[in-house]
């Protein structure tokens, strides 16, 4: 049984406004890079945080706004990718999130190597470690936003980020290091990690 406890006399909570929660409090998420074709038969690259699985299945989403390019460009052409950028890609990362030109276009993304997909029209980058390529599922809106639901209809990732019988999970993360935008605007290198206690019932 749960044990109830009363929080203004055991510990120090303060109450935060539900609109600005996420500014008052770090919260830690992968950071991705989405491709997606812009208008021009160029591409485009942005980075985003709140993106994540979609259960445990080939879904894959991220949150994104209409007045952004990497939206319309996605409700466009139904398609986008993912790449999982390493540590030592913080700086592409910055570069993806410069502003437009006035005509819209991202000079500084001349500075970010990209291979084509194979199973959308698209780009990933170079240097990541995990490559994922979407076919649009749907476009779920709440308020100003929209959630971005993807069918990954092709993943790939580098031979030494892949899981293994044979290779320990401990030492793999050590050495690959995964990117995390820790919010609001920091990062982190997830090097230090432990296997979870879970209790020996437990079962997804």
């Amino acid at each position: 049984m749960t044990r109830l406890f009363d929080p203004d006399v055991e510990t120090r909570v303060v109450a935060l406004p539900p609109e600005s929660v996420w500014d008052r409090a770090f919260t830690a998420a992968p950071l991705v890079l989405v491709g997606s074709k812009e208008p021009t038969g160029h591409y485009d690259i942005a980075p985003k945080h709140m993106a994540m699985p979609l259960g445990w299945g080939d879904r894959y989403c991220f949150v994104c706004t209409p007045r952004h390019g990497t939206y319309v460009n996605v409700e466009r052409e139904h398609a986008f990718t993912v790449s999982f950028p390493h540590r030592f890609q913080v700086v592409q990362a910055s570069l993806a999130a410069t502003r437009r030109e006035p005509d819209g276009t991202k000079p500084s993304l001349r500075a970010l190597p990209t291979f084509r997909a194979r199973k959308v029209d698209g780009v990933l980058v170079h240097g990541c470690y995990l490559f994922l390529e979407c076919e649009l599922d749907r476009l779920v809106p709440f308020g100003d936003e929209a959630l971005v639901v993807g069918h990954i209809v092709a993943a790939s990732a580098r031979e030494e980020a892949v899981r293994t019988p044979d290779r320990d999970d401990t030492e793999l993360l050590r050495r690959l290091a995964p990117l995390a935008y820790v919010s609001p605007g920091r990062f982190a290198a997830l090097s230090d990690t432990h296997s979870f206690p879970f209790p020996a019932s437990f079962s997804r």
